[in-house]
């Protein structure tokens, strides 16, 4: 089937473009989101009254986009599920989950706009595609993990158990300077017992 595209439309063509696709696509996609017309002589026609007018919003909705583009761009964004020990999760994060999530960090995104090839099943740092515009789109880090904890270990590059040996190794420190605090505090008042009973031996000699 031959449609006239509406915009810029990915491995397809340009706005104004008469492309040749899949019948089905044309009539579960294309046709339905407004993203092209039947190439029809009348359609064609249609098209170039209004060309000059849908240049012009596609242009002013570019400019929104890459506004927002600069913004949002490498924004990391922590999702917390549940995962077994393998790191697999008890579900998967959607495209809903990942537009719900950007929403939340302050901007608003359908969920249509992300781009993934399949739900995310795995704890870790992710990389999705949210597209802004059909010539702007923006690389956006899901950082799924089990905890809050577990994602700012994530970032960091390290896993919980290095974090963990760590928060150990330092309550170890702590421990050995208490102790050696305390040993020099005996010793401390050991030396002062000592210079106590020397004293007292020169002041009965003295007295003799």
């Amino acid at each position: 089937m031959d449609v006239i595209l509406l915009e810029r439309i990915e491995k397809l063509g340009q706005m104004g473009d008469v492309v040749a696709v899949r019948p089905g696509f044309a009539r579960n996609y294309l046709l339905p989101q407004k993203k092209a017309l039947r190439a029809t002589k009348e359609n064609k026609d249609l098209f170039e009254t209004q060309r000059a007018q849908l240049e012009a919003s596609n242009l002013e909705l570019k400019n929104e986009a890459d506004a927002v583009s600069k913004k949002l761009d490498g924004l990391s964004i922590t999702i917390v599920r549940q995962a077994s020990d393998n790191d697999q999760l008890y579900g998967s994060v959607t495209v809903r989950s990942i537009a719900q999530s950007i929403t939340d960090a302050g901007f608003t995104v359908d969920s249509k706009q992300v781009q993934m090839a399949r739900p995310i099943k795995t704890v870790g740092m992710h990389e999705v595609i949210v597209r802004l515009h059909p010539e702007v789109s923006v690389s956006v880090t899901a950082n799924v993990a089990r905890s809050e904890e577990e994602a700012i270990a994530q970032v960091e590059g390290r896993s919980l158990d290095e974090d963990d040996q760590i928060e150990a190794a330092q309550q170890e420190d702590e421990t050995v300077s208490d102790d050696t605090a305390t040993e020099v505090s005996v010793e401390d008042t050991t030396d002062e017992d000592t210079s106590g009973e020397d004293a007292a031996e020169t002041e009965e000699k003295a007295a003799e």
